[in-house]
């Protein structure tokens, strides 16, 4: 029994680490575009290039997080990303700073993050009882919140203080500690399938992911549901940063407060989940979050007040573990665990084409109308969509407990 606790330490000790460093440098990057270009257009490539790649990739690795040790999977992309990290520091230092090679690097670490989400989804259930997972997925929200505190602090003061390229180097020594205590701590079994010799084709096993899917009434449901979520939560995600630089003033100070205020909102909402554990059926926990976010979204565009703003901000950081615990658990206990990663490879899938759909939609819109505008359009459409999850019947079913 403390042998999945001690697991469980480890790896989201781990994940800890290595995410920290990222966000490091993805602060970094986003904000060095949006302070020297000011431009919604720049904006929407660098989001793109920060998706597009884990969209395309996102199918297979779900195939390679079902068919090999998914162990082994997060430690390979940790390893790409720190790789081609340090070789963006070193070009920095030797004085090639190009805007582009901000654009490449965003690519590069997506196809790290198309790997690892699949593989990170899959294999918790895999060394956590079924009756821990909540828990252990609502401490998981609150840890990348704490790091989504720390992480633009750490970025702020460090833009200010040092250079674009000491960030870089930060995000490889955290990436190689975090690696370190997968291969010397962590001893998690191959699952089932992996241990097994391959007799089928990627392109059959993908294809038997798909299956899967479609025979299963509530994954279309909760997959199509998600979709139209993502791509109108777009404008909340990644505009209002420029929205601060251009309603509030352009200071670092406003755009750290913001991710700060959001991300305390998130460790918040993580501890409620983790502690509370939602209602008996997950579903209406995720339709409260629905609701919550749609309103938070179009106060968003209302507010004239940069503090009242934040404080909007920070009750829809409580709004999104309040949904994804819920929904991650929800795949978790449902799917079988030889589909896991391929479920979870398509969920990232969707996640990562939604959105850049949205910012191709709203991005260039955003440097024609006000991006306040956006946000009370978008909020009242998410806030009508989330009583979609309370009116379907497949979804509502599948939410109910789990009969012991």
């Amino acid at each position: 029994m403390e042998h999945w606790k001690r697991n469980t330490i480890l790896f989201l000790s781990s994940q800890t680490i290595s995410l920290f460093g990222s966000a490091l440098v993805q602060y970094a990057i986003t904000w060095y575009i949006t302070l020297t270009t000011q431009s919604g257009m720049m904006m929407t490539v660098a989001i793109i290039c920060g998706f597009v790649p884990t969209f395309f990739l996102a199918p297979i690795a779900g195939v390679w997080a079902d068919r090999y040790n998914r162990k082994w999977l997060i430690i390979l992309a940790d390893g790409m990303i720190a790789f081609s990290t340090l070789i963006l520091a070193i070009l920095f230092l030797i004085g090639y700073d190009e805007l582009w090679l901000l654009f490449a690097i965003s690519a590069i670490r997506a196809v790290g993050a198309g790997i690892q989400t699949p593989a990170v989804g899959a294999i918790l259930p895999q060394f956590v009882p079924e009756e821990h997972l909540m828990k252990v997925n609502g401490a998981n929200s609150s840890i990348q919140a704490f790091i989504m505190i720390l992480a633009p602090m750490a970025s702020g003061a460090l833009l200010t203080m040092a250079s674009i390229e000491s960030i870089f180097f930060i995000d490889v020594i955290t990436a190689a500690i975090a690696i370190a205590i997968f291969l010397l701590f962590l001893h998690i079994p191959a699952h089932a399938k992996a241990a097994q010799p391959q007799t089928t084709s990627y392109f059959a096993d993908m294809k038997q992911g798909f299956i899967y899917i479609k025979e299963h009434a509530f994954l279309k449901q909760m997959f199509l549901f998600f979709a139209f979520f993502m791509l109108l939560a777009a404008p909340a995600a990644f505009l209002t940063p420029l929205q601060v630089t251009r309603s509030f003033g352009n200071d670092v100070w406003r755009l750290t407060a913001i991710e700060i205020a959001f991300a305390v909102g998130m460790l918040i909402g993580g501890i409620g989940i983790a502690t509370w554990g939602g209602f008996k059926n997950k579903v209406h926990t995720m339709t409260l979050s629905a609701i919550l976010f749609g309103l938070c979204t179009l106060a968003l565009g209302i507010i004239p007040n940069f503090w009242l703003y934040l404080a909007i901000m920070g009750v829809t950081g409580v709004a999104m573990p309040i949904f994804n615990t819920p929904a991650t658990v929800l795949l978790q206990e449902k799917i079988e665990g030889d589909y896991l990663g391929r479920v979870f490879g398509i969920m990232s899938m969707i996640a990562t084409s939604m959105m850049p759909l949205g910012m191709l939609i709203f991005g260039p819109i955003a440097d024609i109308i006000a991006i306040e505008w956006l946000l009370i359009a978008t909020g009242l459409l998410l806030f009508i969509q989330a009583f979609f999850l309370l009116g379907s019947k497949t979804l509502m079913a599948a939410g109910k407990p789990q009969q012991s």
